[in-house]
């Protein structure tokens, strides 16, 4: 479990270097904090006031400013040494994905999420507090057109998940059903799937293999990074 703990501190560090210039009064004098705000007695709760989602508009303000001073980055190529590669392993509805470990940052337990006025695309769900951190919550489903009418699930108890995934300009926050696991996968497997007809040549679809008795659909990160990026612009 180090390469999770790893990735939980990478989170941490990003998460907070993201946001170190909104001011976080939710966990000063909020419900996150000493409660001495005068606007508790009126709005209850941080989510329900206009300073929190003044904060949240902010934040991806942010992204799209940050968006227009960078360059597309080509995705990390992988040392041809390496024999394995990791890929984290996780259940949308009736369909189980796998995405490369090196964009994931944390999984996460499930957060409330806080819808936005005015959303800026159809896969924009709002924000969710990670941390005292606002972070952007994507739905997976609208990106990669699923069917947000299933959602059956695989036996034993089921646990919902959070993904956080490190974009160009800053970690987002994506819910999903199941998170099986990180699993580490034969390069020469991956290189067959990638050839492996018309399944791999799908939106976002890098390739097709089986795994532990399933259907994989492999996404390509650098797909899916950018399409993340122009949903939050």
């Amino acid at each position: 479990m180090n390469s999770l703990d790893a990735l939980h501190t990478a989170g941490r560090d990003l998460t907070l270097a993201d946001t170190q210039a909104i001011d976080d009064c939710w966990n000063r004098i909020g419900v996150h904090g000493d409660k001495s705000c005068p606007l508790l007695a009126d709005t209850i709760h941080c989510r329900n006031c206009s300073v929190y989602s003044a904060a949240a508009t902010r934040l991806l303000d942010r992204y799209a400013l940050q968006q227009d001073d960078r360059r597309p980055q080509a995705a990390t190529e992988v040392d041809n040494d390496v024999v394995t590669r990791s890929l984290l392993m996780f259940r949308l509805g009736e369909e189980w994905l796998g995405i490369a470990t090196r964009c994931l940052v944390e999984v996460a337990p499930l957060q409330p999420i806080h819808s936005l006025p005015h959303q800026r695309s159809r896969a924009l769900l709002g924000v969710a507090n990670v941390r005292g951190a606002l972070v952007a919550c994507l739905s997976l489903v609208e990106l990669l057109g699923l069917d947000a009418t299933s959602n059956s699930a695989s036996g034993g108890r089921v646990m919902p998940r959070m993904l956080i995934i490190a974009a160009q300009d800053g970690p987002v926050v994506v819910p999903v059903d199941e998170v099986d696991g990180i699993h580490a996968i034969d390069e020469r497997t991956l290189t067959a799937a990638s050839a492996s007809g018309s399944q791999a040549s799908a939106r976002f679809t890098q390739g097709v293999l089986q795994l532990k008795g399933r259907s994989l659909r492999w996404l390509d990160e650098a797909q899916l990074l950018s399409a993340v990026t122009r949903s939050l612009t």
